[in-house]
Order: structure tokens, then sequence, then C-alpha cells
């Protein structure tokens, strides 16, 4: 996830990180050279002077742009899907260790719980992410725990399962009444939705075919309009023609981007930000003084 300051107006003109255009380039520079190339050979195409004017292309842009408009809505909608997932799992993590930390016993036989509840978090972006299960979960759960959750496809449900038992022996042990343990048993209900809503977005992506039509369609529009442009303008075609595929392909770049928003590129979600984020606000309720909160790179960019 891209984190700065929005730059002065002017600056924002000119701004390279996050504008998308070292994903596009060759593209530009190839629409480019096209509209040049046709420029000096006045509109001819092997001799054959190509008739097309700019009126086919505002009613064919309009078009364009609608369907652009679709692609890149439901690409966000994943996005923002995947962010309310993601706020779901922070706000029960939170309720259920507050609620094991003055409701389950003393605060050091919650210990291993709250730990579960990182754990958790951390092997659901493990998941999400195809990193292997066992990064960042030292320390975190007991070995015996530990080794079910790694070689497992559903690692993070193994660890729902595993919370939902200490639950059940403090139930049965009278430390926790059984209100008290529904109320939690949904907490964890809740935690599996989050899981389940995650494990959809990663696993249906969009139809292949709506990247297939936009794709075709930008580049068909992008290299026959400087013919319709060029007994127009003339020199400023190739001008023209660039800033319209820029516009067309860089919204095809960020449509695909986004489109995972549990992938690693700069406009995905921060999601071990918000692991860490997890960590430190659940360990900070153990009295523990967590690590410090992951900065931008460089770049801006927020892992």
């Amino acid at each position: 996830m891209i984190v700065r300051p929005r730059p002065h107006w002017f600056y924002l003109l000119f701004v390279r990180r996050g504008s998308l255009v070292h994903l596009i380039l060759a593209q530009q520079i190839f629409v480019f050279t096209v509209a040049c190339a046709v420029v000096a050979a006045h509109g001819h195409l092997l001799h054959w002077k190509v008739p097309l004017t700019a009126s086919p292309f505002s009613l064919i842009g309009v078009a364009l742009a609608i369907f652009l408009g679709f692609r890149i809505n439901a690409s966000y909608d994943r996005y923002w899907e995947a962010r309310k997932q993601w706020g779901t799992v922070l706000v029960e993590v939170r309720n259920l260790a507050r609620k094991a930390l003055t409701c389950a016993g003393p605060a050091d036989q919650a210990r291993p719980f709250i730990l579960g509840l990182i754990a958790f978090a951390t092997v659901l972006r493990n998941q999400l992410r195809d990193d292997p299960r066992e990064r960042g979960l030292a320390g975190l759960l007991p070995a015996e725990v530990v080794g079910q959750v790694v070689p497992a496809r559903g690692g993070a449900n193994l660890i729902l399962l595993w919370l939902a038992q200490w639950l059940r022996v403090r139930r049965q042990t009278g430390e926790l009444q059984p209100i008290l343990a529904q109320s939690m048993e949904q907490g964890l209900d809740a935690l599996s939705g989050a899981l389940g809503g995650c494990e959809r977005i990663a696993n249906t992506p969009l139809p292949f075919t709506y990247s297939v039509i936009l794709h075709r369609s930008s580049y068909l529009y992008c290299l026959l309009l400087p013919f319709g442009l060029v007994d127009a303008i003339g020199l400023m075609t190739p001008l023209i023609v660039t800033f319209v595929s820029y516009t067309f392909f860089a919204l095809e770049a960020l449509s695909d981007e986004i489109e995972d928003p549990f992938g690693r590129m700069p406009n995905d979600l921060a999601l071990d930000a918000i692991v860490a984020g997890i960590d430190a606000s659940l360990r900070e309720m153990l009295g523990e003084t967590p690590p410090p909160a992951p900065l931008p790179d460089q770049n801006f960019v927020l892992n």
C-alpha cells in the first residue's frame, strides 16, 4: 500500500512513484511510435489512405470507458471487501483478548489464548500470500500445534480449532461461565467468517474474459486512433494518442494490481503492517511492549 502525504498539485503532475508509468512504459512507447509513423505516412497504410475520422472514436471511447469503469470498480470491490474482512479480524481478536483477560481466569492463563489469536492473523496472512506457514510463528503456539499447522492447507482454521478447544477446557474446569464461553465462541465464528471471506476473494479471480476484452479493445482503439486524428490535428497526433493511451493502460494496470488485494504490489493491502498492528494491540493488552510499528520504505510503500 502506498502511504504518503499528498504532494503539491504541481508536483503531482510529475510524480513518478505510484503513477504506474514503469509498468506501461513499453506500451506507451509502442503507441507513440505507431502514431509518429502514421503522421509521417499522412494516414496511409501500404499506399491506401485509411478513411477514418474522429467521429467513430468518440462513440467507441464512451463504450470503452464504461467497460473500463466497470472493470476497475469490480477490482476495487474486491480490494475493499478484503480490507473489511481484515478489519473484522482486528476487531474480533481484540474483543476475544479482552474477554479472555477479564473473564477466563488469571491473565497468565489467558496468555496462550491471546498469542494464539496473533498466530491466527499471522498464518492467515501467510496462507493468502503463499508464504511459508511458519513465518512469524515463533513463540506464538505450542510445538504440537505448530506441527499440525505448518504442513496443513488450512492452517488458520486449525488454529481456530485449537482456540475453541482452549475455551472448552476453561469451561469444563469452571474457569469460564457457559454464557461467556458462548460469547467467545461467537467471536471465533466471526473470525472463521473473515477467514472464509478472504479465501473466497483469493480463490475466485475475476473472469479472464474481462481482461481479454478490455486489453484487446484498448490496444485496437489506441492503434487506430492516429488514423482518425492525423488529418485534424497533424503533428499533435502522437501527443494526444499517448495521453489517451496512458489513461486506458494505467487504469487497466491498476485494476490488475488490486484484483488480488493480498499480493505484494505497491497498491495491494499492507498485510504485514496489519498483522503487526494486531500483534502490537494484543501484546499491549498483555502488558508487554510491542516492537516498533512498520514504516513505509523509501518509495512510500508499506508492506
